[in-house]
């Protein structure tokens, strides 16, 4: 499954009422480490495909949403599960630190 889209439209829809837990990047095309990380998010997306949906806010766009969940560093990843945020990663290094943030919230 690759990555969604995610608008201030449709963050309920895909995000808040999803069946599944969402990991959510809030992400800019001028942040650097953000055009690094996106071949990363595509792969956790493969990987955890039936456990996770993986969506992408991009913050130039969507204020509305970076502002709700007072992002303050780019990129920032929030795991939603049963619609509540939990606690930022900022700025990943790798997958497998992702990987361990995800284990950490119960996400195998």
């Amino acid at each position: 499954m690759s990555t969604i889209t995610v608008t201030k439209e449709n963050f309920n829809a895909e995000v808040q009422e999803a069946g599944t837990p969402a990991l959510v990047e809030f992400w800019a095309p001028w942040c650097g480490y953000c055009r690094r990380l996106a071949p990363v998010l595509d792969v956790v997306a493969g990987t955890y495909e039936d456990r996770l949906l993986v969506g992408k806010v991009n913050v130039d766009e969507q204020e509305e949403l970076e502002n709700r969940f007072e992002v303050m560093t780019l990129p920032t990843l929030i795991l939603f599960k049963g619609g509540s945020a939990g606690a930022p990663l900022v700025n990943p290094g790798s997958k497998a630190e992702i990987d361990r943030w995800l284990n950490e919230q119960g996400i195998q």
